[in-house]
């Protein structure tokens, strides 16, 4: 069969369910269309909706969205919440880049709120856990470096690294944000647990301070 006309479930067995868009895999979960909108197209108008969102959705959210029932919307909702948990669960994640804590960290950038977390580290890069610092308004939220270390300490951490969302959707460092990472890079050199970079998580991704400003921080990934 012609690999372009491989149908979601097809193309998944025979390539990796890597090799799926997310149209595809929104057809996977929905399992069939309704009378006036078939499968392919309630998947495009849910994938639209879902990338345009920046909160996670209730079932109202989603039955807003045309051809999709409870029912369907049920299934959708609870495909979201399962990702969610297990990225959040306590597989073993190594962080050589960035990127590897992007899908812990996912969870993030619907919130409407800033959030800050502390992610710990051993002396192997992996995760041991992530603690949620503060919790702020729509665009700031404040941290003290003895919230941050005492969680550090307590997780018998080597290193940790600090992310926050901006509900903005901006993932540019603003002037405070680099205050803070000094701040907290200057506390980490004293208690001999550096932080390694400062995570800013939006609707357009991830930013790694570490990145952009090396200087400020002790340890590199």
């Amino acid at each position: 069969m012609d690999e372009e006309k491989l149908l979601p479930r097809e193309k998944m067995q025979k390539r990796g369910v890597d090799a799926l868009n997310n149209e595809e895999l929104l057809a996977l979960v929905l399992g069939s269309g309704c009378p006036n909108c078939d499968v392919f197209q309630l998947s495009r108008n849910l994938s639209d909706y879902l990338a345009s969102v920046n909160r996670f959705p209730t079932i109202s959210d989603l039955m807003k969205v045309r051809g999709l029932g409870r029912v369907k919307a049920s299934k959708v909702l609870a495909c979201l919440e399962l990702s969610s948990r297990y990225m959040l669960g306590a597989r073993a994640i190594s962080v050589t880049k960035p990127e590897d804590l992007e899908s812990k960290l996912s969870y993030l950038k619907y919130e409407n709120q800033e959030h800050m977390v502390l992610v710990t580290l051993n002396s192997s890069n992996v995760v041991i856990n992530v603690h949620e610092l503060t919790r702020g308004l729509v665009n700031q939220t404040l941290v003290h470096p003895r919230e941050a270390f005492v969680h550090a300490i307590e997780d018998r951490a080597v290193s940790v690294i600090v992310a926050h969302n901006h509900p903005s959707g901006s993932s540019e460092p603003s002037t405070e944000d680099l205050q803070l990472t000094r701040n907290l890079c200057s506390v980490g050199k004293i208690v001999q647990i550096p932080v390694i970079d400062h995570l800013i998580i939006s609707r357009c991704g991830l930013t790694s301070l570490c990145r952009l400003y090396p200087d400020i921080f002790e340890k590199f990934l």
